[in-house]
């Protein structure tokens, strides 16, 4: 890292709390739920113009409630970020948490490194495929309530793909910081391929073991040696 670094744009799942939760909780739970929250809540105007934007990434069409379900479960199945699938995911997985069905639990190294590292100047960012709402969620509802106050902001495909390069690139300016002075936290290697193109600093996240990456590999938050 030769340019000292001035920020932290953190991924949620692989970095701060398990890939698991996300795999084997919150996707089961929105894949359940996902039909029956829209045709409750179709005329809600954040699921309506969720559904609308499904129909234009599909070239413009006008979905029924049915339609929007099979096409949103069938980009769930295979793995797409698109914008509207994660708004209604977030919705689906509020409506959990404000029941108490749900709860997150973080790395134990987690409230402590953030806490060190805002204390030091350092500003920190979630950039995540999940959207904003989902992301306050998972923090704000975890065993360290308080670190969803150490964030700055927090970034969401609205901005654009995580695997395009022009992302980080537009996510720096809106920041008005150099490319260099942004180091990236994530567990996806195709991620940070693009953030690496982008000429930010990179650290591939390995939390379940040892991995092969063309990027830095840290088994944990209190591994990473940040100086300004």
């Amino acid at each position: 890292m030769s340019e000292p670094i001035r920020a932290i744009l953190i991924d949620l799942e692989g970095v701060v709390l398990p890939m698991t939760f996300m795999n084997d909780t919150l996707l089961p739970l929105a894949a359940t739920r996902l039909g029956g929250y829209i045709d409750e809540h179709a005329s809600d105007e954040v699921v309506e113009e969720a559904l609308e934007e499904t129909g234009r990434l599909m070239g413009g069409y006008e979905l029924d409630p049915t339609q929007a379900e099979s096409l949103l479960l069938r980009w769930m199945k295979q793995g797409r970020k698109a914008t509207p699938l994660k708004v209604i995911q977030g919705l689906v997985w509020q409506e959990a948490y404000a029941s108490g069905a749900l709860a997150a639990e973080l790395y134990p190294d987690v409230a402590g490194c953030l806490s060190a590292w805002a204390a030091a100047g350092l500003r920190l960012f979630v950039y995540s495929s999940n959207s904003e709402l989902a992301q306050k969620l998972l923090l704000s509802h975890s065993s360290s309530e308080q670190v969803t106050a150490l964030f700055e902001g927090f970034f969401d495909t609205t901005l654009g793909q995580k695997i395009e390069p022009g992302s980080y690139r537009d996510l720096c300016e809106n920041l008005g910081l150099s490319a260099g002075s942004v180091l990236v936290l994530s567990e996806n290697e195709e991620e940070l391929d693009a953030a690496q193109t982008a000429g930010l600093a990179t650290v591939r996240m390995a939390r379940d073991g040892n991995v092969a990456s063309r990027h830095t590999v840290s088994a944990d938050l209190l591994s990473l040696n940040i100086g300004q």
